[in-house]
């Protein structure tokens, strides 16, 4: 394996390590309601799990509403039981017949520090799979640098171009987490 690729390959696991990040800050609760926000939320219909939005439509009539139409009306007690059942939620669904309604509390100071907390722990995991492809880059380098594929100069470059990606990618998590948060402790 030339450098080249060993530097592509890092490259495309770290963007796959941010994407993941920016799917999982979606996720995080600011105080105003939005629909990425029941994303990871599974539904019991026709016999499977399903994702939510291939049940049921979901919209925000107002900041702190959500509101949850299903496509078809027999999966509307299924909807509401997934997104009650959803412990990370924390929501409690209600429902008139026709549609699911979500109205969220106003955040506290402790909510507000607790999703801080989550958004802390989801930055180190992005940091985890980061260094965990930074480290299998080295040790790809080091493997061809034993098989005589590559000099020791080459590879010095790769493990610098490598740590560069690296840096890149630690100031664009900062920077997403840095205004999240602004977002999360904005009353």
């Amino acid at each position: 394996m030339n450098p080249s690729q060993i530097v592509a390959e890092a490259k495309t696991k770290l963007a796959q390590a941010t994407d993941h990040f920016k799917e999982e800050l979606k996720k995080l609760r600011t105080g105003r309601a939005h629909p990425g926000m029941l994303d990871g939320v599974m539904v019991e219909a026709y016999g499977q799990q399903m994702p939510l939005k291939a049940v049921a439509g979901v919209t925000v009539p107002e900041a702190t509403l959500l509101q949850i139409s299903p496509f078809d009306p027999n999966n509307l007690q299924p909807i509401a039981d997934a997104i009650r059942n959803d412990q990370s939620l924390g929501l409690t669904p209600s429902d008139d017949g026709h549609v699911v309604r979500i109205s969220l509390p106003p955040m506290t100071t402790e909510n507000r520090e607790q999703m801080v907390k989550n958004l802390n722990q989801k930055v180190e995991e992005c940091m985890v799979a980061a260094r965990q492809a930074r480290h299998e880059a080295f040790h790809k380098g080091e493997e061809a640098e034993k098989s005589k594929v590559i000099g020791k100069d080459e590879r010095f470059q790769l493990e610098k171009q490598v740590d560069e990606l690296m840096a890149k990618q630690k100031d664009e998590i900062d920077q997403l987490a840095k205004s999240k948060e602004q977002e999360i402790l904005t009353v």
